[in-house]
């Protein structure tokens, strides 16, 4: 989830430039972009990425808050390690 710096807004209208530029970045950090929505709300954007760790894609132009998801495959193998 993103939402738009100062600067970002002062560039809104190159945002869609910015968002390739993004999804090079997150590729040549290793990662995949699989999809990217322009959302009304809390939040201006909101992106689903792969990504090799928490660093891969950052350009500066916006605040993100970043949520870690897990397949339900893997999910199950996670808690069922869980010591209570």
């Amino acid at each position: 989830m993103w939402n738009f710096k100062v600067q970002g807004i002062r560039n809104v209208k190159n945002t869609i430039k910015r968002a390739q530029k993004f999804k090079g970045a997150v590729e040549a950090a290793g990662g995949k972009l699989i999809s990217e929505y322009y959302t009304l709300g809390k939040h201006d954007i909101v992106t689903i990425v792969e990504a090799p760790n928490d660093e891969a894609g950052r350009l500066g132009n916006v605040r993100s808050e970043t949520l870690k998801a897990f397949p339900m495959s893997e999910a199950a193998n996670i808690i069922e390690k869980l010591q209570l």
